[in-house]
This record gives structure tokens, C-alpha cells and sequence, in this order.
């Protein structure tokens, strides 16, 4: 039988960061799972095998690391979601969740047939308890695209470059959809390690700020950036009728 919602997952040395804690909440939603274990070196692999070990699901393992090519990563990742043939496809990284009444909610959402893809805000954690917000940091005021229904008779087409293409592709953007008011996290940038790892990543692989931002890659190390408190589901539902996307 088809996995009627499969969750799309690339890692690369997650061990001791948020893995166990993501895994853990969208096993409790998900027909399947698809991780690519992007060239990891510590135990991410064993990470995943043991909290998935009564889910159903496939490791993938990358022996060359795509990690500076972005949009080969996302293709191969997309191929091997697709291949399994799923209704719907949610992609998640590694450092992403979503607060706990989305987990409660969305199959709710998945029986809809009226909408193809579901748009949601994320928010960028400099701590535990706090996002940022200032020019160069507001993503969480965009809906993007996380769960898409998927067509398989249909071409794909993707942003085809290196860095900031994307996790899906961009024939996703003519499907119809939907804004929902349930926020995720980002917790990627939420420790210095974390942010000194992805300055070094961004000022090595865009130099130029051909694909970004330089000020916001520089804006990363900022000793002392505006934060605001998070609110676990704190849902502005009223927000649901106006939809700005990415």
C-alpha cells in the first residue's frame, strides 16, 4: 500500500542536536519515512535507526556528500520520496518542527481534496525560548511550502541553483493551496555553535551574495539581536485568511 503521508528528511551529523527530538514527534503522523543520511561521521545513522526502529522506514546513505550543491541533494531527495509513490509529502530538515497542535491536526488536513499544498511560517530560534526579528530576519511573515500532495503525472522543474533552491520544486507554486496558522520552529540557529557553522557554510559557498544576503550573512554573528519571546501554539488563527507566500 501507498504511505498516504511520507515525511522527507535529509541529515548529516545530527547526533547530539535536534534529530531524536524531530523524529520522535513526526513518527506519531507519518505512513513513512524517508531519511538521506547526507556523508554523516558520527552517529546519526544509529540516531535514526533507534528511534525509527518500530516506524516504518528507509535510510538512504550518500558515501559523497552533496552538502555544497544544494539543488542535487533536494532532487535526489524528491526522486526518492516520489518513488514510494505517496498522496502527500512533508519536508522537514533535520533542525525543524512544528508546535504540538499541528501534530493533532494534520490529517485533518490531509483528507482534503480541494487543496494540493499547505503554506506555513518558520520561525528562526536564537534560543530555546526566543526567535529573531529585524530586517534581515523575518521569514516567520512569509508562508512557504512544507506538505504538498503529490502528481505524478506531472513534470517538475526546479531553481536550479546551488544554494537557497528551495526543498521542492517550483512547479509546486502553480498548486492550489492553503495558509495554515500552526508555526514552525527553526532551531538550527538556536546555539553560537549552530550560527558560527552556517557563517562559515554561507561565506564559503556565496562569497558574492549571489544567492543571499550579505548583510544578512553577516548580520548572523550579531552580538546583541532583537528577540521575542515564542509562545508554544500560540495560533493567531485570524491571521489564517491572509497569506503572503514566499
Amino acid at each position: 500500500m501507498n504511505p498516504h503521508l511520507l515525511l522527507s528528511m535529509i541529515v548529516k551529523n545530527e547526533e547530539n542536536r535536534y534529530l531524536e527530538r524531530v523524529l520522535t514527534e513526526y513518527k506519531t503522523i507519518c505512513d513513512h519515512i524517508v531519511i538521506i543520511d547526507d556523508g554523516s561521521t558520527d552517529r546519526t545513522i544509529a540516531c535514526c535507526l533507534d528511534v525509527l526502529r518500530h516506524t516504518s522506514h528507509q535510510i538512504i546513505r550518500n558515501n559523497t556528500s552533496l552538502f555544497t550543491n544544494e539543488v542535487a541533494l533536494r532532487k535526489q531527495q524528491w526522486e526518492v520520496a516520489t518513488s514510494f509513490n505517496p498522496e502527500w509529502i512533508l519536508t522537514m530538515d533535520a533542525d525543524e518542527r512544528f508546535e504540538t497542535s499541528f501534530y493533532h491536526q494534520i490529517r485533518h488536513y490531509t483528507r482534503c481534496s480541494e487543496v494540493d499544498a499547505f503554506y506555513f511560517r518558520m520561525y528562526d530560534m536564537w534560543s530555546a525560548t526566543h526567535y529573531r526579528e529585524d530586517q534581515y530576519w523575518s521569514a516567520h511573515k512569509i508562508y512557504r511550502p512544507f506538505l504538498v500532495r503529490y502528481k505524478k503525472d506531472i513534470p517538475y522543474e526546479w531553481l536550479t541553483q546551488p544554494l537557497h533552491c528551495g526543498r521542492f520544486p517550483t512547479t509546486i507554486q502553480s498548486f492550489s493551496y492553503q495558509c495554515l496558522p500552526y508555526r514552525m520552529q527553526h532551531l538550527g540557529w538556536s546555539t553560537l555553535k549552530d550560527r558560527c557553522a552556517k557563517y562559515e557554510r554561507y561565506k564559503a559557498l556565496d562569497s558574492d551574495g549571489k544567492y543571499g544576503s550579505l548583510g544578512q550573512y553577516e548580520s548572523i554573528l550579531d552580538a546583541n539581536p532583537h528577540l521575542l519571546e515564542w509562545e508554544e501554539d500560540a495560533i493567531e488563527r485570524a491571521s489564517d485568511s491572509k497569506c503572503d507566500r514566499a
